[in-house]
């Protein structure tokens, strides 16, 4: 293994911030991205879990990746288990592996992990002297029951929170010397926000609706609460290391608040992550300046950046103290001159801005609050302010959406294409435009949890008449999203524990999901492609996020009307049940 602990030891030679402690009396956690090392260290919540777990003495945490095309070809060569990126040890020698879950298509990458680790893939078939395998992230709140019968517990919420409690009773345990399944009995018991799937028992009608999904043991709960800081305390969340070798090379990313008020009926992340906090402004503005002395570029993070409040001052401050930055997704509405003069004044040449659809009938019917009008008036405003290129996120196969609504996104892209072009008038360059059109997936816990996705041939047709509509257009550059690929998040996204077996099955058959879909006993289009009952037992329904399924279902409703919905009203609104 000499070539991986050198492949590696050459990685960690270009990181800053990288912790190392003696193992000795402490317990031992591999910190897993299911992904390639860029993709996970350009992961904010990984690098902040990573922090959570070395400042905490007892615990010892090293990282893992899936190998890429070089290691991957090493591993199985010499049929070694996989190591650990900080000091290159097997993954069987840890006490618990964690893997941080941020989307759906890499569980098929957990399964993979697993077994270049030697580790059985089935929980079941894992005794005392394998490590417990616990999961969370954003994912395994909306719904964990596809990787139900792989991991022992998942941890639903907040890992500034859940962590604390979670390890609190573990060390307890550990030292107790129980065995694991009695430590799992107690971790979801005494443990708020734990969920251990081997404990509880489901049954199915004959239509394949889920008919029970009880606890087999009375003391463990029906449902399991989701952990949330609140209010939002406590340091900064930042990355812990700094490499060259991520999509954001020598960038600090900063969280500047979690969740969002808007209340798009798409976003997962503005339903789970309710209610919307926002980091104290005093603390934001004293780790900034901690983070400008260590000379790295500063990513600020936000599920709409521009309506964050003070984001004007915040970023003149960093260009007053001879820093820089970026930003994340602009909301086009809230855009302001002063802010895009910080821009221009940073190195960012890139705006981000999520129409999402080409209508405003379309836009009223996923609750954007967003009209053409302030659209184009934004364009206009970051032309006449200086010289950007703007990247378009666009979503097709939307409930309701006809052929004149995908028609609507050509005319859309090119009224901002000219006034992009009338606006620089006299400039020697013009910025470019790059479409990103995304596949809609109907999420747990949004009011379209119970829509069915669009069809994969009827959005590969929408795809087309995209391309043919623009493709032609100088200065246009559009992205596309692989429908099948599509389809497959939506299996995993809204899927059950039947699901699991699909992808057990996948795994077994080298990643073939078209011979795996075309075996399985269960349809998987009964998940992807079927209208739900409002009232019926939905796969996710034992996670308690304090949103109220009424409001969920009145927001299903409006969007059908095309009517929109007011957003969060923090301290004085009740409508959705997370705040009291």
């Amino acid at each position: 293994m000499a070539k991986i602990t050198t492949l590696y030891r050459r990685r960690l030679s270009k990181e800053r911030g990288t912790v190392k402690k003696d193992w000795g009396g402490k317990i031992s956690v591999a910190l897993i991205y299911p992904n390639y090392y860029q993709i996970g260290m350009s992961n904010l919540g990984f690098q902040v879990v990573y922090g959570i777990l070395n400042d905490n003495p007892a615990i010892i945490s090293e990282r893992v990746f899936l190998p890429e095309e070089e290691e991957l070809s090493i591993y199985k060569r010499t049929d070694q288990p996989l190591l650990s990126l900080e000091s290159q040890t097997p993954l069987l020698r840890f006490d618990l592996l964690a893997f941080s879950l941020s989307f759906e298509n890499d569980y098929p990458n957990v399964l993979t992990i697993l077994d270049l680790s030697k580790i059985p893939i089935m929980s079941k078939e894992r005794g005392e002297d394998y490590p417990l395998i616990i999961a969370g992230g954003v994912t395994t709140f909306m719904n964990p029951e596809p990787l139900a019968n792989f991991v022992d517990c998942f941890l639903l919420g907040d890992g500034e929170v859940i962590l604390r409690e979670f390890f609190q009773t573990y060390l307890d345990l550990q030292l107790s010397s129980i065995k694991k399944e009695e430590a799992l009995r107690i971790l979801a018991k005494d443990v708020e926000g734990v969920y251990c799937p081997s404990l509880y028992n489901i049954t199915y009608n004959e239509d394949g609706l889920i008919a029970s999904f009880e606890p087999s043991i009375p003391s463990i709960p029906s449902k399991v609460k989701v952990i949330r800081q609140v209010p939002f305390k406590g340091p900064l969340r930042r990355s812990r290391i700094i490499t060259p070798l991520t999509e954001f090379s020598n960038t600090i990313l900063v969280e500047l608040n979690r969740g969002c008020g808007i209340g798009c009926r798409f976003c997962a992340a503005g339903h789970v992550y309710r209610p919307p906090r926002v980091i104290e402004e005093d603390e934001i503005f004293t780790s900034i300046e901690k983070i400008l002395s260590e000379k790295s570029r500063i990513g600020l993070i936000s599920p709409a950046v521009s309506n964050f409040p003070g984001i004007e001052r915040l970023t003149r401050y960093i260009l007053e103290k001879g820093g820089d930055f970026s930003l994340s997704s602009l909301r086009a509405d809230s855009l302001t001159s002063g802010l895009i003069g910080n821009l221009r004044a940073g190195s960012q040449k890139t705006l981000t801005i999520a129409p999402e659809t080409g209508s405003d009938r379309l836009r009223r019917v996923i609750n954007k609050k967003l009209t053409r009008e302030q659209i184009i008036e934004t364009i206009r405003l970051i032309a006449r302010t200086g010289f950007f290129h703007i990247k378009l996120y666009f979503m097709i196969g939307l409930p309701t959406e006809t052929r004149d609504d995908i028609k609507a996104i050509v005319g859309l892209v090119k009224s901002i294409r000219h006034y992009l072009i009338k606006e620089s008038k006299g400039r020697k360059r013009i910025g470019r435009i790059r479409l990103s059109v995304n596949c809609f997936v109907p999420k747990p816990f949004t009011p379209f949890q119970w829509t069915p996705m669009d069809t994969v041939d009827s959005l590969k047709e929408k795809q087309n008449l995209l391309k043919r509509a623009l493709l032609g257009e100088g200065g246009i550059g559009i992205g596309l999203d692989v429908p099948k690929w599509a389809y497959i998040q939506g299996l995993l996204s809204m899927g059950d524990r039947r699901v699991g077996q699909m992808l057990l099955t996948t795994h077994r058959n080298n990643g073939d999901w078209r011979r795996t879909l075309r075996s399985s006993d269960v349809n998987p289009d009964f998940f992807v492609y079927r209208a739900k009952d409002l009232n019926e037992r939905l796969p996710w329904d034992f996670i308690d996020h304090g949103i109220q399924k009424s409001f969920l279902q009145e927001e299903y409703n409006h969007a059908l009307a095309s009517t929109e919905s007011p957003p969060c009203d923090l301290g004085s609104c009740t409508r959705c049940g997370v705040c009291p």
